[in-house]
């Protein structure tokens, strides 16, 4: 699945359709000028059986076909790699970054250290917390309007691994010394009039908007003393105070909003707000907006809506409708508030915010999928709504504004052939095979490459799945670009019943390469989550692979909410043996008979 962007073949230009020659020396990755912030770095590459491939030296080990992986360490800064075959050479530098910041050397902040680096909004009585990379054993402070702010030496600190750390097993806590770091909060106080009171202290100079009643603090400046001499500094972004009777209101213009834990697309995503949810703005940082139930959100999916008092809806009845294949659960509203959904194993629960409950009757009848509605004011302004479900199996959702009506659709299950020759009659399932066009995904020892092997087995698998009586759609039927956006769009248009995103893996960095192998799946929704599990341990047991892993991931492609997505990893492009499998046409053709029979089992088993 990784991406090796500006791949480099050197020794030899191959295509796909000679996965298995044998070239002269092949070094695919990494690229020579290559730059990373690992710890260590893996060679993948291949050449010819005869004679010993060395690495500055050292010979190295190979597969049965000649394919290599070896992981080297790597020091700061620039390592050269001088990589040997007989008398063919290639020479290929690596640069590791550092990932702690870099102390300036004398009177100096350390460049993009001033923090906050973008403008911000905050209501009164938030704290605003202001940082700088400084050298040691300097006095630094920032100014902000009329009063001062001492920045501190701050202790040592864990540093947390990447998400990618998951990935390879090494997902440890690390120390880090945090020395030079320098952080001071102040807390932002009502404006009052065209002043602001900090404690008895009256700051002039801030400028309150007439239009909006914001209060402008301008940008902060910083100061440095070291061995008697100072600098001054000015912030990167301004530093504003929002009147709590004129907050902004905003309407969420994209299909599903994206909201965030955090400002940034660093933080974690939060239940889509569908498109005509309105919000309170209750504070900004840069071009991301904090709604006021804590979500945030890009004011790119947004518009103001001038003059907008805070939304806030009550709600009475509660309706639903039975459609042939979707119960759709109706919420009647004064005004499109923010909801989040979460499901479980036999229940899906709806959280209303911005809103009272006013509820004396709810009908639902006998229905196929709920057993029972229930409902409580959880806290002010926050109704939670439980689905409880009759079987622990779900279908998919989607979740919409009719106007300012809450539209849940549940799907129903499908209606599958119960024969023996046909078992996946009437089942539809998206086949997505990963990448395609510029886009290749991961590269094997040979310079053979994900997309096209993604598609070989993709269209495998559909003929053993047409065999077994299902209607498959494909995202890509050739070696073309289809966006994340649009294979998205393929599945919650189609509707399947089950949509599979058919990749090869590789690995981070510093992943051990010639070790790690194996099959493994992907899974967002808790509606996924058992035919991940099921295909992880049928296909493993079914060809005695190595097992990878089940991860909950949030991808695109396990994404979408209105089927179970799952993503499969066959096998690693990376290893050097398992290569050799992933390119033969006898164990693709093993493979995808194995996903198809794994897809049947687990039909008949959720029934």
């Amino acid at each position: 699945m990784k991406n090796f962007l500006g791949l480099v073949i050197l020794g030899c230009i191959l295509t796909s359709s000679v996965a298995l020659a044998k070239p002269s020396l092949v070094v695919v990755f990494p690229q020579t000028n290559y730059q990373t912030s690992a710890e260590k770095i893996f060679f993948l590459g291949s050449a010819p059986l005869n004679g010993q491939v060395l690495i500055n030296g050292k010979p190295i080990t190979r597969s049965k076909a000649g394919h290599f992986s070896p992981s080297f360490p790597l020091q700061l800064g620039e390592n050269l790699f001088t990589v040997r075959h007989f008398n063919q050479e290639l020479q290929i530098k690596v640069t590791r970054l550092t990932t702690s910041p870099e102390l300036p050397q004398g009177l100096a902040f350390a460049k993009d250290s001033l923090t906050p680096a973008v403008d911000i909004a905050r209501l009164p009585g938030e704290l605003v917390c202001f940082g700088a990379i400084a050298p040691l054993n300097a006095s630094v402070s920032v100014k902000l309007a009329n009063q001062t702010i001492t920045l501190l030496p701050q202790p040592r600190q864990a540093q947390l691994p990447s998400n990618l750390a998951a990935l390879t097993g090494q997902n440890q806590l690390s120390i880090q010394s945090s020395g030079g770091k320098y952080e001071g909060c102040t807390k932002l106080q009502q404006p009052n009039s065209l002043s602001l009171i900090y404690g008895n202290n009256i700051i002039s100079g801030a400028v309150v908007r007439d239009s909006s009643q914001e209060v402008d603090l301008g940008q902060p400046q910083f100061k440095l003393t070291l061995n008697g001499k100072t600098i001054t500094q000015p912030g990167s972004g301004k530093i504003q105070i929002l009147s709590p009777t004129q907050l902004p209101v905003v309407e969420v213009t994209a299909d599903a909003g994206v909201a965030r834990t955090g400002a940034s697309t660093d933080y974690s995503r939060l239940t889509p707000l569908p498109k005509g949810t309105r919000a309170t703005v209750t504070g900004r940082e840069g071009e991301w907006l904090r709604l006021d139930y804590g979500a945030w959100i890009n004011s790119k999916e947004t518009r103001i809506l001038p003059g907008a008092i805070p939304p806030q809806t009550i709600i009475r009845s509660v309706g639903y409708r039975q459609l042939p294949t979707t119960t759709e659960i109706v919420f009647p509203l004064q005004v499109a508030v923010p909801v989040s959904l979460q499901q479980s194993e036999q229940a899906i629960t709806l959280t209303l915010y911005n809103t009272t409950a006013q509820t004396d009757i709810i009908r639902l009848d006998d229905n196929p999928l709920i057993s029972r509605l229930d409902w409580q004011q959880v806290a002010p302004g926050q109704v939670k709504y439980t689905l409880n479900l009759k079987k622990a199996q779900q279908w998919g959702y989607k979740l919409r504004y009719d106007g300012t009506t809450l539209v849940l659709s549940l799907r129903h299950p499908p209606k599958i052939g119960n024969t023996e020759l046909k078992p996946l009659a009437n089942f539809k399932i998206v086949l997505d095979p990963g990448h395609g066009g510029k886009e290749s995904g991961a590269s094997g020892p040979t310079g053979y490459l994900e997309k096209d092997v993604n598609l070989v087995i993709s269209k495998l698998l559909r003929s053993e799945l047409v065999k077994r009586g299902a209607t498959v759609v494909m995202t890509r039927e050739d070696d073309r670009e289809v966006s994340l956006v649009e294979r998205q769009a393929i599945i919650n248009q189609e509707e399947p019943a089950i949509a599979l995103s058919i990749h090869h893996n590789s690995l981070p960095d510093n992943g051990d390469a010639e070790k790690t192998k194996g099959f493994g799946a992907f899974w967002y929704h808790p509606q996924a989550h058992s035919l991940a599990i099921f295909l992880q341990t049928y296909v493993v047991k079914k060809l005695g692979k190595p097992s990878y892993g089940v991860f909950w991931d949030n991808l695109a492609l396990t994404r979408p909410e209105a089927a179970p997505s799952v993503l499969l990893e066959l096998g690693f492009m990376s290893n050097p043996d398992e290569f050799e499998q992933v390119v033969n046409p006898a164990e693709q053709k093993k493979m995808a008979d194995a996903i198809a029979q794994g897809i049947t089992e687990w039909v008949r088993s959720v029934r």
